[in-house]
């Protein structure tokens, strides 16, 4: 499974890199607008912090066919290899990831409420597929639906990927874990909470103490 860390904030990538296998990053308009910085100083960061084999994910803003296709074609060219547009499945974006992918480019096809539409996604050669796992919640089961998805794709032999987004809490990761899913992008506030869990640092803490009053150190050797 590919590991995503979904944000624009340099100091949390570089912090999340450095103790797990970080795969690549996630970013869209509303995440890139909170970091407080423009698009043209928060990409070019990224970029430059990220190796040749961690991917990047940047959401195109156009909601028109023409404008889609000129943001991804430039997405694209940002980086040699490993990037990918992010294109919302309307009408214009379907019709966008089918041409995008024809050109040779990469695309994640993203804000996706049903697995019918990103199963249309796939068909039009989408490399990625991004179903907003908790907002499809709102509606239905969303894991139950992103599990029939990654069946479907795989009934019909399809290589198009799943990548779950907008998630909200570590039981929604597990139950996607479970069900086979090939990536997901992190809110860095799920990936430290997964991270951090009280008991792990608790029991560190017993056992320190513990040496500590028996001999005097906080470390194995003298």
């Amino acid at each position: 499974m590919e590991l995503i860390i979904d944000t624009a904030d340099l100091d949390e990538i570089k912090k999340l890199d450095a103790l797990l296998n970080v795969d690549g990053v996630t970013t869209n308009p509303t995440i890139i607008t909170r970091s407080g910085k423009t698009p043209e100083v928060v990409i070019p960061e990224i970029i430059e912090y990220l190796r040749p084999d961690q991917k990047l994910f940047i959401q195109v803003v156009a909601e028109d066919y023409d404008g889609i296709m000129e943001e991804a074609r430039y997405i694209n060219g940002l980086r040699p290899e490993n990037t990918y547009a992010k294109i919302p499945v309307t009408r214009e974006g379907l019709k966008a990831v089918r041409d995008a992918h024809n050109e040779g480019l990469g695309v994640l096809a993203t804000a996706i409420f049903s697995p019918e539409s990103a199963f249309l996604a796939a068909l039009n050669g989408a490399d990625y597929l991004a179903p907003y796992v908790n907002r499809m919640s709102n509606y239905g089961d969303g894991i139950q639906q992103v599990a029939d998805l990654i069946e479907m794709l795989a009934v019909q032999d399809l290589d198009t990927k799943v990548m779950a987004a907008s998630l909200h809490n570590t039981n929604q990761v597990h139950e996607l874990i479970l069900a086979g899913i090939q990536a997901i992008t992190f809110p860095p506030a799920i990936l430290n909470s997964m991270i951090d869990q009280p008991g792990t640092v608790g029991a560190v803490h017993d056992f320190t103490a513990s040496w500590e009053k028996n001999y005097g150190r906080t470390t194995l050797r003298a």
